[in-house]
């Protein structure tokens, strides 16, 4: 990993943990003062954040360490780790909320200066909005999936608080309008539908995690790198097998046997192997290339109709 890509993801983690400290302390002080189930639950979407945050900042740390004996690929896994514990613990609070937005709806109660709630929740967007911002320009640079999903993660939380903050605009009006009866209604069914749309995210986040902590190929866009490549070069060999991949946080790892005939001098065999290595390398970058060479079986039309060999 260059030291570019380790200074990116350590800003994007210390914006990270500015923007969760500050939004905790508006929403808690927002939580006291109006009362709020949807506030409560936003509170507990930050205090995700915040710990994932802190967590996130070790773990940089720890995943840019290089590979060492114990751990010869690499401490990279460490950031679908926190992919993977971001998405569990949101669902477990979403499922937690909704039950007790449940029991609200049917027990209802009136929320308090909804005033404050419009306000704090307004804050809470732009500085969600604009932590996302720069959080997923991080990602971009970085190639990082835990700062892209804590990008993910505020950019979720800036919609979640406007959405409570047009609940409170709602509140407003209707209690203008003399319409209480409904008004208490409002604020529960608004954290009914945040704890909805929390949940689908959260896990999509948790299942691709899990899936990369299970060794899941690169992507498909690196895929077709590959294969660009290998079809670039397919004069110089007479054919791949076994092309196996995988990745460690924004490490790729990838590996082929390319068959070339017996009788090629290794000097040359050495050449062409390192000729792929370096143009795949360029293609995507953090990867690490093994290509095993194999001699040719001579079980080719060239073999059985006696000519030369065109690889030679």
């Amino acid at each position: 990993m260059s030291p570019k890509v380790g200074i990116y993801m350590r800003r994007a983690v210390l914006v990270s943990l500015s923007c969760n400290v500050v939004l905790f302390i508006i929403k808690a002080v927002a939580l006291i003062v109006v009362n709020s189930l949807a506030i409560a639950m936003d509170l507990g979407i930050t205090v995700v954040g915040l710990i994932v945050s802190i967590i996130l900042y070790y773990s940089v740390k720890l995943a840019v360490k290089p590979a060492d004996l114990i751990h010869n690929y690499g401490y990279g896994k460490v950031e679908h780790v926190c992919e993977a514990m971001e998405g569990v613990v949101l669902i477990g609070i979403a499922l937690a909320m909704s039950s007790q937005a449940l029991l609200s709806i049917l027990h209802p109660k009136h929320v308090e200066m909804p005033w404050v709630g419009l306000v704090s929740c307004t804050v809470n967007v732009f500085l969600n909005f604009g932590g996302a911002w720069y959080i997923s320009k991080m990602a971009k640079k970085s190639a990082s999936p835990a700062i892209h999903a804590e990008g993910l993660h505020f950019r979720l939380e800036g919609f979640i608080s406007a959405m409570i903050a047009g609940s409170f605009l709602l509140s407003i009006f209707l209690r203008g309008r003399g319409l209480s009866e409904i008004v208490v209604h409002i604020d529960p069914v608004t954290a009914l539908l945040v704890s909805l749309v929390v949940i689908v995210p959260s896990f999509k986040l948790a299942k691709a995690a899990f899936f990369k902590l299970l060794d899941s190929s690169v992507e498909e866009d690196s895929q077709i790198e590959i294969l660009k490549h290998l079809g670039h070069h397919i004069a110089e060999y007479c054919e791949f097998r076994d092309i196996k991949s995988r990745t460690a946080g924004q490490k790729k790892f990838v590996e082929f046997k390319i068959v070339v005939p017996e009788e090629i001098s290794f000097k040359k065999g050495h050449t062409v192997i390192a000729t792929l290595e370096d143009d795949i390398k360029q293609g995507i970058p953090d990867s690490e290339i093994m290509i095993k060479m194999e001699p040719c079986d001579k079980d080719c039309s060239f073999v059985a109709n006696n000519e030369q060999c065109p690889y030679l």
